[in-house]
Order: C-alpha cells, then structure tokens, then sequence
C-alpha cells in the first residue's frame, strides 16, 4: 500500500474523529442557544463569556463523573452497548464526502476516507446497525423501563429504515451509482441539476426518515427529555452515556452532510465557494434538527408506527414505480 496515501487515511480518521466529537460539544450548547432564544430564555450564560465555556464543563463532567455499574445488570453488554452507538455514527463517515479535493503544497487531498462503490448503501448500513445500541444497552439494564425504551427503539430504527431505503431508491436509479461523489457528479451541473427538483417526494420522504433515524423530535420515542425517565440509558452515567450522547450529535451532523449530497446539488463543481455552500447547506438542516425539537410535539408510537406503515412507506413504493417507468420511456 502505497505509504502517502496510507498517512492520509489515519491523519482523516483521526480528524474526522477529533472533530466531530468536538462538533458534538458545539452542536449541545447551539441546541440550548436556539431553544432558549425560541422560548425567550437566555441558555448557558454562567461559564465563560455567553457561556461558551459550559462545553468544557459539561465534557469535563461527563469525563470525571463515576461510572457506575448497577447490580443485576449484563456487564459486558451494557458496558459495549455505547461502543456500538458512537462507533457506528462515526464509521458510517467513512464514505462521506465532506468537502471537494484540494491541493495543498502539491499534494491533492480527498476529503473522503474510503469512496467506496456502494458508499450511500454503506452509509445507510451502518447507521442501521446503530439500533443494537440502545437495544442491548436496554436489554442489559436490570430496568423494565429500559428495557420497554429499547424495543421501541428498535421498532423506531427498524421501520423507518424501509422507508429510508425506498426513498433513496429513485435517484439511485436516476445517477445509476451508490458512490456519493458520483451523486454530486450528476448535479455538478448547476441549481437545476440538483435532484431534488425531480425527485421532491423521495427528498420529503428522506427528510422526514432523517428525523426517525437520529432519534429527534418530532420522533424522539427512543429516550423522551421529557418523560421520568430516560429510556433505555436509564442506568448509565458519566462517559458510557455520553457515547450514546456523541452518537446521537455525529449522526444528526453526518445525515445533514448526505441530505445535501444527494438531493441538494453537494458541493457542485468542486470550488471554494461550492465548498463553502455544502456547508451552509449542512448548517441549515443541522439548525433544522433543533428547530423542531422547540416548535413541534412529539407523537405517539402508535402514530409513529402509521405514519411510517400506512403512509411513508405506500408513497415512497408509489414513487419508486413511477421513477421507473418514467426512466423507461
């Protein structure tokens, strides 16, 4: 293997988990900024100017925080459980690409850690596998309660991956590739290439899965801020639940980066400025996340169960068929 190309794959690992974790922090103190400035409160003020030094304090809580092991519980799982959750968000980076290539004292730099052939299915893959996080981390939990959270967990994960894939299905069909650079390739072309224009129903349809998959209100049945409890990380403490926390923050950021790629032209032709407005565009379905979570209700598993069954799903089938006769004549 060729010794360049391997000390480009580590140095991009290393940052894409350096600063997505770090993105995670942020993305916690945006989140309490935005609900606050919604409902007329001031958020994190206390620590450091605008409080923008509650992040260190809240990771150096999680960091020093005892870790306790509750009695009765499966050890090994419930200690693997978090692993599975952030490791599956940040894996699923792998084939993202976060920026155009660029050249840097004559070196070209690929802002992807692996452009794999299948990258959107792998993508996708990966964060499914997510789910056996809070399912055994439920599962192992000596808490009824938990373990209630991590069926409906799964039942969430599991039903909204259908209409996850069938969504993405039509303009697979239409760019005739799974490669994420090849999705922005087929739009470099300008606005009116951007997928979205043909393909608006797959690009709802995908929207409204997003918010199913990274466990967001209005679909945030997996572990409700609100209820007594909280779901199936009831029993853990300090860093373990801080995982399933950073997960949670790199998914929201990592499908903010896909949504754009696929339906939203990407990064266009590869420019400084194309760059720059895939990121505005990430930026906006990020604030997105936190906007609905301040101005919409959460709904009940029975609705969420026939909205995904009885209406998602039926039109993302719909659409499929009707993308593939349109391609055949």
């Amino acid at each position: 293997m060729d010794t360049a190309y391997l000390v480009e794959t580590v140095i991009k690992v290393v940052v894409i988990l350096l600063v997505f974790s770090a993105l995670a922090g942020f993305g916690t103190y945006f989140e309490r900024k935005i609900l606050a400035f919604m409902q007329r409160r001031l958020g994190p003020m206390n620590v450091g100017p605008y409080g923008l030094l509650q992040i260190a304090a809240d990771g150096i809580k999680l960091f020093t925080k005892e870790d306790i092991i509750p009695t009765g519980v499966v050890a090994t799982i419930f200690k693997l459980a978090p692993v599975i959750t952030a490791a599956t968000a940040f894996m699923a980076a792998a084939a993202i690409p976060f920026l155009p290539s660029f050249t840097i004292f004559g070196y070209t730099v690929h802002p992807i850690v692996a452009d794999v052939n299948i990258g959107i299915l792998y993508v996708m893959g990966v964060m499914a596998i997510g789910l056996y996080g809070p399912l055994l981390g439920g599962m192992a939990s000596a808490n009824k309660f938990s373990l209630i959270s991590a069926a409906r967990a799964a039942a969430v994960f599991i039903s909204y991956e259908v209409v996850t894939g069938l969504a993405i299905l039509a303009p697979i069909m239409m760019v005739g590739s799974l490669s994420l650079i090849d999705f922005n390739e087929y739009q470099a072309g300008g606005i009116g290439d951007w997928i979205v224009w043909s393909q608006p129903v797959a690009f709802i349809l995908f929207w409204i899965a997003a918010f199913a998959e990274t466990g967001r209100t209005p679909f945030h049945l997996i572990a409700n801020d609100h209820e007594i409890i909280d779901g199936f990380g009831t029993e853990y403490s300090g860093m373990r639940w801080g995982l399933f926390f950073i997960g949670e923050y790199a998914n929201m950021f990592f499908i903010s980066f896909v949504i754009p790629l696929v339906f939203l032209g990407g990064y266009g032709d590869g420019s400084f400025l194309g760059a720059l407005a895939l990121l505005g565009k990430m930026a906006f379905f990020f604030f997105f996340f936190l906007w609905t979570r301040a101005a919409w209700p959460d709904v009940r598993p029975d609705q969420l169960m026939w909205l995904c069954w009885k209406v998602l799903m039926p039109i993302a089938v719909i659409n499929v068929v009707i993308t593939g006769f349109v391609m055949m004549f």
